[in-house]
């Protein structure tokens, strides 16, 4: 199967218009509908459902979607695999939620393996939090940076940072009391985080926003009237600047980042290079 018509295929899923998604594909409106014929010919289904201004997924297209996303994932992991050199002799694939790779520390990591790790070619996946398990069970990524590691065997996990999510806004001063009357900014950091939040009467409002982003929610509540938890690493120097603020008499939520990786793992060796790089000077076996 031709490699194009799955990625015109997620491109025209994404967008939910076929203009725009030939925009985005540097393709004529024309080409993108050609190729979705081609590949609904191949399937014998259809995967869109044509109607003025609402195109959508039928069912078959919400079925081929995690497929065509795994195979261009494997597709692109394999070529770089071929490409490897004498002077870049492995390839290890790193997948974590969008939201951690905005977390302070993580590029300097990453940047510090490079001057330490001789051979190594990265990729750096970003993946949805409940499909890491899979992924790394799969092997379709080496490593996982997550807050909530799974509990399967194993697999090795590594605590390489502690952390806090702190309730902020920009109104110096504001009290718990005060909240009833200040948007909610919900950044979905997980189920643990989720079931703390809950507890907390006064949050218990529609959100105004509610994102995987921390760099949206920060610009957000810099920007607008509203609360909301953010990573402390995120949020430092905004505080450090007087832009937010800490919700006085607010609950502080304790949190860690965690990595994780198949024991059976044929890179071991270039694994344990790479995780022996300090990740903020923390490293703790669990």
């Amino acid at each position: 199967m031709d490699t194009e018509l799955l990625r015109t295929f997620l491109e025209v899923t994404k967008t939910r218009h076929f203009g725009r998604a030939a925009d985005n594909l540097f393709l004529t409106q024309s080409a993108v509908s050609f190729r979705i014929r081609q590949l609904e010919t191949q399937l014998g289904n259809d995967l869109f459902s044509r109607q003025r201004g609402n195109v959508h997924l039928t069912a078959a297209g919400e079925r081929l979607q995690p497929y065509a996303e795994a195979i261009l994932q494997t597709w692109g992991r394999a070529r770089q695999d071929v490409a490897l050199t004498e002077s870049l002799n492995q390839q290890v694939t790193i997948g974590a939620s969008p939201m951690f790779w905005e977390f302070d520390g993580i590029s300097d990591w990453v940047s510090r393996i490079y001057q330490h790790v001789e051979g190594l070619a990265l990729r750096l996946e970003s993946i949805p939090r409940q499909s890491l398990a899979k992924q790394l069970l799969d092997k379709s990524v080496d490593v996982a940076i997550t807050s909530e590691p799974p509990k399967i065997e194993n697999l090795q996990v590594t605590k390489v940072r502690d952390y806090q999510l702190q309730l902020v806004t920009k109104d110096k001063g504001c009290t718990m009391e005060q909240l009833k009357s200040l948007p909610l900014v919900y950044l979905d950091w997980g189920t643990r985080f989720s079931v703390e939040h809950s507890r907390i009467v006064e949050l218990q409002k529609t959100p105004i926003m509610h994102t995987h982003s921390s760099k949206m929610a920060l610009e957000f509540l810099i920007n607008n009237k509203g609360v909301g938890f953010l990573p402390s690493p995120v949020v430092a120097a905004s505080v450090q600047e007087s832009l937010l603020f800490p919700v006085e008499d607010a609950p502080v939520m304790e949190q860690s980042l965690y990595l994780v990786w198949r024991e059976d793992s044929e890179k071991a060796d270039m694994l344990e290079a790479m995780l022996a790089v300090p990740f903020n000077q923390i490293i703790e076996s669990v």
